[in-house]
């Protein structure tokens, strides 16, 4: 896997050469190791290890259900209440950030509506706190730790 512009933390791989797995701290278990995987466990590592938030309020494919259409949020970190707060969209690191990413978080949120949405390749990382009052969501220069938010 390459390199990502996230800190490097002690990776657990299972599995064959041509299916390897990856401890996945969140569900308790090896998972597929793809180019995503590779980018959500490094993020959320980060999440936990640099930024302080607790691992029991993180969650990994979450489902949501809108009617019969079924929808899958990568991470989620919900509040004390189990309340969503943020929801992040990975992708592969070759996969560009673009405006069709911000229209799925964007639509996650329509049925979440949580205070932070964050996007990350692995090499670009994005993050907005929403403001729901104008309508808007606002760019962060960084992820907040977890004691901001």
């Amino acid at each position: 896997m390459i390199p990502l512009s996230l800190p490097e933390y002690k990776i657990k791989l299972s599995g064959t050469r041509e299916h390897p797995t990856i401890w996945d701290v969140l569900r308790k278990k090896f998972v597929a190791l793809t180019p995503e995987e590779w980018v959500r466990q490094h993020f959320v590592h980060y999440l936990i290890e640099h930024k302080n938030y607790p691992a029991s309020l993180m969650a990994n494919e979450v489902e949501l259900t809108i009617g019969s259409k079924k929808l899958r949020v990568d991470s989620a970190l919900y509040d004390n209440t189990l309340k969503p707060k943020m929801i992040i969209e990975y992708k592969a690191p070759h996969i560009a950030i673009t405006q069709k990413v911000f229209n799925q978080i964007s639509a996650y949120n329509m049925i979440l509506h949580v205070d932070y949405l964050i996007v990350s390749n692995g090499i670009d990382h994005y993050c907005c706190k929403m403001d729901y009052e104008s309508k808007k969501y606002l760019f962060l220069e960084d992820i907040p730790n977890y004691e901001n938010i």
